[in-house]
């Protein structure tokens, strides 16, 4: 099951890796394909916006949380972890369309702050050992990420990373695993 979970995930990254490179022999022609808010023709740019990246650099910054996330989020099972992405891909782009800075707005940082959010909150709702292991060690080891939610550098989107944490907290709230128990009656 674990070797079917990996092709998976070894797809999705081979995904991102052909779009980087397809990007980079055009000449990052592909970008025009982001998110430029409140411009109605961008609205497929919430869809191709984790897929673009502006430099070899962003997409390797990108791609190796991106990794080390999506294997931690396979403890939740890959059927979940896919609608998770799905979910903070969406929202996350959605949020960006409506408020973000009137610039492009590329690169999965947005996907990567929301699996960041997800795995540092997902493991406390679940109450199980090994889901808060992984949120104590992803607090731990990642916790300054936290920082990049705050503007810092004009041409970085901290719009799509503060609405990707905030959407992967809400992921994780509805989706964490824990067995629904039933409502006791009088």
């Amino acid at each position: 099951m674990l070797k079917n979970q990996l092709k998976v995930l070894l797809w999705l990254l081979a995904s991102f890796a052909a779009v980087e490179l397809i990007n980079l022999l055009s000449g990052r022609m592909l970008n025009q394909f982001g998110i430029l808010p409140r411009e109605v023709t961008s609205l497929p740019g919430i869809l191709f916006m984790p897929w673009l990246h502006g430099s070899l650099g962003h997409f390797l910054s990108n791609i190796v949380p991106l990794a080390i996330f999506w294997l931690l989020m396979l403890e939740y099972g890959l059927k979940r972890t896919l609608w998770i992405s799905l979910w903070i891909v969406l929202c996350t782009g959605l949020l960006v369309w409506l408020f973000g800075r009137f610039s492009y707005h590329i690169g999965a940082s947005g996907l990567v702050y929301g699996q960041f959010g997800f795995l540092i909150l997902a493991g406390f709702y679940s109450r199980q050992v090994t889901k808060l292991l992984i949120s104590l060690a992803v607090g731990f080891l990642y916790g300054g990420m936290v920082f990049g939610v705050l503007p810092s550098q004009p041409f970085i989107s901290w719009e799509a990373h503060l609405f990707g944490f905030i959407s992967g907290l809400l992921a994780a709230r509805f989706w964490h695993g824990r067995p629904k128990t039933a409502a006791s009656g009088s």
